[in-house]
């Protein structure tokens, strides 16, 4: 078997290189993907640039047009712009699929270079089998790192992270804005009229008190209740009682 595989010894190597670069490529698109899957789950604390972008450009979007209309669509532009090494994920993932189809020619030429030449079946064989294998592997790992389910989570997170999350603190920051603005034009108005309304001077203190005892003294005159509100209780101080609360206020007014 082995004389055989080196009997097509560059058809073999070529044929294993482009099958194993394509291996490659579906193993780091589910590397690239599972950290984004990662990081949307601490969208709040991500150090990831590309997520932080997303926010920024979400952020002007709904300041601009108050709100965006659809955000599934607009997490979907997101996924499809994702790149690495200023090559598209997209990009990545056809190439993939490019590399394991040129194996696969690449093993049909083999095989129709040896029976041009005359050779018999056995000799051509190792063609057949890396293909088949080649195939298997390729569709197994491609099962196993399941690039679109990780397509489907990422997106999942994104949309429910925007439309949820960062949306809800937008709003409300939108209204801690608008409470703080009001707040800050009628400080300065209240800060005029406390400094334009000084207290007069030369008010005598004894006038207050001898009105606050008259009032006191008064306070048996009967006057007209207001329709619909009850008359309220009156007090009435004897002489002796209105001089001694007039000597106390003016002790201490004075």
């Amino acid at each position: 078997m082995l004389n055989l595989i080196f009997l097509h010894k560059n058809y073999i190597i070529a044929i294993l290189v482009f099958l194993f670069l394509s291996i490659i490529c579906q193993i780091t698109l589910g590397v690239i993907y599972h950290k984004l899957i990662w990081e949307t789950e601490h969208m709040s604390s991500t150090a990831n640039k590309s997520l932080q972008q997303l926010k920024l450009k979400f952020s002007g979007c709904r300041k601009i047009n108050e709100k965006v209309s659809n955000v599934p669509i607009f997490v979907d532009r997101f996924i499809s712009r994702i790149k690495i090494g200023g090559l598209p994920l997209s990009l990545l993932k056809h190439l993939s699929g490019q590399l394991i189809l040129l194996s696969v020619l690449i093993a049909g030429i083999g095989a129709c270079m040896g029976i041009v030449n005359n050779e018999s079946f056995i000799s051509i064989a190792p063609f057949y089998a890396i293909s088949f294998l080649g195939l298997y592997c390729y569709f197994a790992v491609s099962s196993l790192v399941d690039i679109p389910g990780k397509i489907k989570i990422l997106h999942i997170n994104l949309v429910d992270y925007l439309e949820n999350h960062l949306a809800s603190r937008l709003e409300q920051a939108e209204l801690d804005m608008q409470l703080i603005q009001p707040e800050q034009k009628e400080t300065p108005r209240t800060k005029g009229t406390a400094a334009g309304s000084p207290t007069p001077a030369g008010t005598d203190l004894n006038t207050g008190s001898n009105a606050a005892v008259n009032a006191g003294m008064n306070t048996d005159i009967p006057t007209d209740a207001t329709p619909g509100v009850d008359a309220q209780e009156t007090f009435t101080f004897s002489k002796d009682e209105a001089e001694e609360l007039e000597h106390l206020l003016k002790e201490l007014l004075l």
